[in-house]
C-alpha cells in the first residue's frame, strides 16, 4: 500500500490508488466524463465553479446522478494538460485524489457510491461515523 500525504486519511482495506494533485495547485480547471445514453460525453466546469470546487472538493463528484460520472480531470492554471483526480470503472473506483477522500462524507458515498468499493461499513467503524453528515475517511471526534 502506498504512503498517503495527507496523513489524517484512513484506509482500511480499499484497494484503490490514491493521487495527491489537487493540494499541489491552488486554482485549476475541471474536466468531467460521464456515461449518458448516448454514450461518454465529456464537459468542463464552469469558470466561476472552480474556485467553489477547489474549496469543497467534495462537491467535485457529488454532482453527477449515481453510476453518471467514471473521470474527473483536473487542469492546472497556467499549463495545458489535464490530470486525472477521480477515476471509476463499473462499481470499481480505481483512482482517487486525497483531497477528495478527506472530504467525503458518509452520505456521499451512500447515496452515490453505495455499490462501489468506497462504501464500507469496516470504514465506518474506524473513523467513528455515526450520521451521514460524518467523514468517512478522516477520523471524527466523538
Amino acid at each position: 500500500m502506498e504512503t498517503l500525504q495527507n496523513k489524517e486519511i484512513i484506509l482500511r482495506d480499499l484497494d484503490m490508488m490514491t493521487v495527491d494533485i489537487l493540494s499541489q495547485y491552488p486554482t485549476g480547471k475541471f474536466r468531467f466524463i460521464s456515461k449518458t445514453k448516448l454514450g461518454m460525453t465529456c464537459s468542463d466546469a464552469r469558470n466561476f465553479d472552480s474556485s467553489r470546487l477547489m474549496k469543497y472538493p467534495e462537491a467535485i463528484i457529488s454532482g453527477y446522478k449515481k453510476g453518471a460520472l467514471q473521470t474527473v480531470q483536473f487542469c492546472p492554471e497556467g499549463s495545458d494538460f489535464y490530470l486525472t483526480i477521480f477515476s471509476r470503472t463499473g462499481k470499481k473506483v480505481k483512482l482517487i485524489d486525497e483531497s477528495i477522500l478527506a472530504a467525503l462524507t458518509v452520505g456521499c458515498i451512500n447515496q452515490l457510491y453505495f455499490n462501489t468499493n468506497l462504501y464500507s461499513q469496516d470504514q465506518y467503524k474506524t473513523v467513528h461515523a455515526t450520521s451521514w453528515a460524518d467523514k468517512a475517511f478522516v477520523v471524527n471526534n466523538c
